[in-house]
């Protein structure tokens, strides 16, 4: 316990220490992308510390939760779902329909020639119907407006609501792939989840019609009670508290804004930690874990391990599905080309594995103190290097090495992540 306390005491420390000899607003946005980050790690925690699922598809679940913000919160276009969206629609829950009778199909057909061909002349004909029923949808969509909408639009509603149902899409995303990919291996599983990933990302990328592709749809809508920060410059009470504590307006509504938005996602972190510990140390879990350790013993036991993956694989995709929802909200915007797998997929394991695997209080730490370490030296790099580089004439050479040094976060991250694993191969809170 000591040892725990130590370990987040001096994680507390690096932020106190940023704050106070750095910024206090950029303290406070590395804090809340750092408890966004131990979210998620508590996510993959769940998959892989309770059973052993190395899922590479972490990217997915935070697109997903983001892109449910975009159709919860994102301003409602009527001209642009008018001119396509019941079309569009449409053709979804036609594909959906032809997906579950070939699946039906599949397995009530006895096995041979004659259900291969079937299959796949069913299969073809449902494309082409698909095909003739979503193109023009899409097409009418994407030339309403392009310039400034494009898309289908949004519902207009508090992105709070958008929280637990970008959990809830994550979830059902995770649901049909491990359908498709729990019966792997291992590896095999790790390159699938990582390829349907990437396949989610190029949807959100190239359908603009869904929201708007790399356009970078802005969001503008708040959740209570976070307001705008130019809402508070000319709100009369917020200038008369600024005044008071002689601060400037400006960057008294930016910490103040980052302090409420701290505040909410600590809340639902310290729900998730204790959801995830009673859970962990119930019954369920210690047969999660059993699994996890010996899969031929807990089947020989008459558990259903197949099942059992599919569920904890479920659970675990929501929860990261809700930290990218949180994402979503707190930016104000999407771009799915920021959906990369190295800082949504590798950051969060390295935050699990340098915390300790099976142990949520070390995903925890793991997620604040990586955060923290790779959001500082992206800001402050550029500053170390032109330091060190202070007695090189000004030049191309000197130019390149400062603009780099952003990079050096990867080299300080692979550096933290052999340490651990020489000195403490279990994490910094190993599992019990």
């Amino acid at each position: 316990m000591n040892r725990n306390l130590w370990l987040f005491a001096g994680v507390a420390v690096l932020y106190l220490f940023t704050g106070m000899f750095y910024s206090w607003n950029l303290t406070l946005n590395i804090l809340n992308l750092g408890i966004l980050s131990a979210i998620m790690a508590l996510g993959v925690n769940i998959q892989w510390g309770y059973a052993g699922l190395f899922s590479t598809g972490v990217v997915g679940s935070v697109a997903l939760g983001g892109l449910a913000v975009v159709l919860i919160s994102g301003n409602p276009v009527p001209e642009g779902f008018a001119a396509g969206g019941t079309r569009i629609f449409s053709a979804l829950a036609f594909a959906v329909v032809v997906i579950a009778a070939i699946s039906l199909t599949y397995r009530r057909m006895a096995p041979g020639r004659v259900r291969s061909v079937a299959i796949i002349l069913a299969m073809i004909v449902a494309f082409v119907i698909y095909r003739v029923l979503l193109d023009p949808g899409v097409t009418a969509v994407e030339t309403n407006n392009p310039e400034q909408a494009g898309n289908i639009g949004g519902l207009g509603w508090n992105p709070l609501i958008a929280w637990p149902l970008g959990a809830m899409l994550a979830a059902a995303a995770a649901w049909v792939i491990g359908k498709i990919a729990l019966g792997l291996r291992e590896d095999y599983l790790a390159i699938a989840t990582l390829g349907i990933a990437e396949i989610v990302v190029a949807v959100m990328k190239n359908e603009d019609w869904l929201a708007r592709g790399v356009k970078n749809l802005g969001l503008y809508q708040r959740p209570w009670p976070v307001p705008y920060e130019v809402d508070l410059q000319v709100n009369p009470a917020f200038l008369a508290f600024a005044d008071s504590i002689g601060g400037d307006p400006v960057s008294a509504s930016t910490i103040l804004v980052k302090l409420l938005y701290a505040g909410m996602f600590t809340l639902v972190l310290v729900g998730l930690i204790f959801l995830s510990e009673r859970a962990l140390n119930s019954p369920w879990g210690r047969m999660m874990r059993a699994i996890r350790d010996n899969e031929v013993a807990a089947s020989a036991m008459g558990k259903h391990v197949t099942k059992r993956h599919l569920q904890i694989f479920i659970i675990g995709s929501a929860v990261v599905g809700l930290g990218g929802a949180m994402y979503t909200s707190m930016i104000a915007q999407i771009n799915p080309g920021e959906y990369i797998p190295l800082r949504f997929t590798f950051l969060i394991w390295v935050m699990v594995i340098v915390g300790g695997s099976g142990n949520n209080w070390g995903s925890v730490l793991g997620g604040l103190l990586i955060g923290w370490l790779y959001f500082i030296v992206e800001d402050v790099g550029p500053r170390i290097m032109a330091l060190v580089t202070m007695s090189m004439p000004d030049g191309d050479l000197r130019s390149h090495l400062i603009d780099s040094s952003q990079h050096l976060r990867l080299v300080t991250l692979g550096m933290i992540l052999l340490l651990v694993l020489r000195f403490a191969p279990k994490g910094l809170l190993p599992e019990k």
